[in-house]
């Protein structure tokens, strides 16, 4: 569980490191000095989110909060339990079926893989250079996690619900995570090559940094949030929707099938020998500063651009 008041301590520690005043801090999260002033007292704790971006003000890694947890469990060697024992204790000791539980611990360098059946139990953690590859994790519920090196490379994690979670730099490669639901989380640095994401939906949630290289986003949503420096070729965007989102550094290419962006701002971006068919453009930000190059579009999706003042002159319109 995250003690609040070493959290607090560290917060001050750092700000005052910079020479930042409770205001100065707070006006760059967008809050209050009276926030900042709650958070250094222990009187409460940012979320995921606010931790991430104070990390980068402050000049440190989220592992700099993350220590400042009461771990369930003390490190030891590497544990390593492997196979499809769901009710295997890792530290040994009398099986009780069912009765097992590692939320609220600080895992490292486990071995995790090809487990089954973990759904909540790793709630409230901090899990760094864990293995899960080739586990079944569908229906995984993962609340408050710092999961930061990790491989989950050909798992199963469909259908399972990631709420104020940060995952860094963590191998997803090949991996099922249909109808799973991301919220108010951070996604940086991970590797998607290859993975599906079929009906996923990142809420309040960003992603940034990552390789999405021959990701399937049919029916994804995002809403509410970043999609930032990912890297996204062959991939597959049908149904795909944006909506409220801030979309920066990114090559759309290839062919947009039914997709729509609403309310997005647009930094640096660019759809390149790229096909768009009846894809939606409303009340977009920025829209005429995206590049369109080489590209194809029906005459939906051509009327959808020109009302919202595209430079239109990389747009050539084709027959549906």
């Amino acid at each position: 569980m995250m003690n609040t008041k070493i959290i607090g301590e560290r917060i001050a520690e750092a700000r005052k490191k910079l020479n930042l005043s409770q205001a100065q801090l707070g006006e760059q999260v967008f809050l209050s000095a009276q926030a900042v002033g709650k958070w250094e007292r222990g009187e409460s704790v940012p979320d995921i989110i606010t931790l991430n971006r104070l990390a980068e003000i402050l000049g440190v890694d989220l592992n700099y909060f993350s220590a400042a947890t009461e771990p369930a469990s003390t490190e030891t060697a590497p544990v390593i339990l492997s196979g499809n024992y769901p009710n295997e204790l890792p530290s040994g000791g009398e099986k009780k079926k069912g009765s097992w539980n590692m939320s609220g611990g600080n895992w490292v360098d486990a071995d995790f893989s090809g487990l089954k059946n973990l759904h909540e139990k790793f709630s409230g953690s901090n899990i760094q250079r864990c293995q899960f590859i080739g586990s079944d994790l569908s229906g995984l519920s993962l609340k408050g996690n710092n999961v930061d090196g990790c491989d989950f490379s050909d798992s199963d994690i469909s259908s399972s619900q990631i709420q104020g979670s940060n995952l860094a730099k963590n191998q997803f490669r090949n991996c099922l995570l249909n109808q799973a639901k991301f919220s108010g989380s951070y996604v940086e640095g991970c590797n998607l090559s290859g993975a599906t994401l079929c009906e996923t939906e990142f809420s309040k949630s960003y992603l940034s940094n990552c390789d999405f290289t021959g990701c399937d986003f049919t029916g994804m949503v995002i809403k509410s949030g970043g999609f930032e420096k990912n890297i996204a070729d062959a991939a597959v965007w049908n149904r795909t929707s944006f909506i409220d989102t801030h979309i920066a550094d990114i090559i759309f290419g290839g062919t947009l099938d039914d997709c729509s962006f609403e309310n997005c701002s647009f930094t640096k971006v660019t759809f390149q020998n790229a096909t768009l068919r009846s894809t939606f453009f409303k009340n977009n930000l920025r829209l005429k500063r995206v590049q369109f190059i080489d590209c194809q579009v029906d005459r939906l999706t051509y009327e959808f651009l020109k009302a919202g003042k595209a430079e239109l002159s990389g747009v050539t319109l084709v027959a549906s």
